[in-house]
């Protein structure tokens, strides 16, 4: 039988690494180090039950290692319940570099990061994730060809992406006011980043009034001039009044602290781990009466694209698969009210029920 144990990022650092391995439930984790390029990453294949292991690369200036470790174990478990709510053929794994995106980016960091994701033989896909541009991966895809997302295939997931956010954004809607409409609903995007800048423009186009924040002013500047969107500061954001909070960022941004002043009905964005813990935060939003479309399930389109190269299928059908998501987040909150679980526990339940169902088939002898 499939199990995890909920993820806590507590007394990490007095946990050995195989340790957390096993809270996690984790397959198999790669530490990379080339003194020459300056690469320091670690690969982390979650599970591979339904298939290889696909998730993206980050690059981030962490702290120190232990927070990388954390995050790239967080991120690669929730690609295995990404790609299996999905009813994707892929496990889930995930890669960070750590370093500068802005300094430290080179053709031979890549090609030798390249050659360590060759190592694992197939067990795990890389794409492009925050601070890794397609340029960046057409250098890795000179070394293996188990990457996906270069120029002049799938392309660029953003557009994707944001799709499936949007659409699952209005299968919350329906919900909570009866309408799916989003035509004067107040909607706060936290980052307008590709995603974010891809779901303003949704949301523009429905005639939502939108509020946006991010680190970039001069993305910033230019999404709100282009779509009429107002501009608030980076932690202003919690405070608008809104009827649905869109994270668009990194993580983690519903906490203790945020969700004292969110005024909002819906928590329904693009950024993964959302949840600061989701065992906490999870039943907290519940308790306030806010729905939350769980970040894995609402956020998928970007995979659904990925897959779509690995499988030669189209980008209509791409797209396609996104809309689906609408029905996915409809069935999530309408169990969560059903059973009085918080949404985070019934997509988690369904994506491991799909992994269990699927682990179990034997082949004929």
């Amino acid at each position: 039988m499939f199990e995890v144990k909920n993820i806590e990022d507590t007394n990490l650092a007095e946990n050995p690494v195989i340790a957390q391995m096993s809270q996690y439930n984790h397959e198999q984790l790669l530490f990379c180090n080339d003194n020459e390029t300056g690469l320091k990453a670690i690969i982390a294949v979650h599970n591979t039950v339904l298939g290889p292991a696909l998730g993206g690369t980050r690059m981030w200036a962490y702290n120190n290692e232990m927070e990388a470790l954390n995050d790239v174990l967080r991120l690669s478990r929730g690609m295995t319940y990404k790609n299996s709510i999905s009813g994707l053929n892929l496990g889930g794994g995930k890669a960070v570099i750590i370093g500068d995106a802005r300094s430290m980016k080179s053709e031979a960091l890549f090609r030798r990061f390249g050659k360590f994701v060759n190592s694992l033989a197939g067990k795990y896909i890389t794409a492009e994730d925050v601070g890794i541009s397609p340029v960046d991966m057409t250098y890795v895809s000179m070394e293996t060809d188990h990457v996906v997302g270069l120029p002049g295939k799938s392309g660029d997931p953003s557009p994707v992406t944001a799709h499936g956010v949007y659409v699952g954004m209005k299968a919350c809607a329906k919900n909570v006011y009866g309408s799916d409409s989003l035509t004067g609903k107040k909607v706060a995007v936290q980052g307008v980043g590709h995603v974010g800048e891809y779901l303003v423009e949704a949301l523009a186009k429905e005639n939502a009034e939108i509020y946006i924040s991010d680190i970039h002013e001069p993305s910033l500047k230019r999404v709100a001039q282009q779509y009429g969107a107002h501009v608030v500061g980076l932690d202003e954001i919690y405070d608008v009044d809104m009827d649905i909070y869109a994270p668009c960022a990194l993580g983690a941004t519903v906490n203790d602290e945020t969700l004292s002043r969110l005024k909002c009905s819906i928590i329904a964005g693009a950024a993964n781990n959302q949840l600061r813990k989701e065992t906490v935060h999870g039943r907290m939003v519940m308790d306030k009466g806010i729905i939350y479309a769980p970040d894995f399930a609402i956020n998928a389109g970007g995979v659904i694209n990925c897959y779509s190269e690995v499988k030669g299928l189209s980008s209509v059908w791409a797209m396609g698969k996104a809309e689906e998501i609408y029905n996915t987040i409809e069935n999530i909150v309408k169990r969560s009210s059903a059973e009085n679980i918080p949404t985070y526990q019934i997509a988690n339940k369904m994506a491991e029920e799909r992994i269990a169902a699927i682990g179990n088939v034997k082949l004929p002898l």
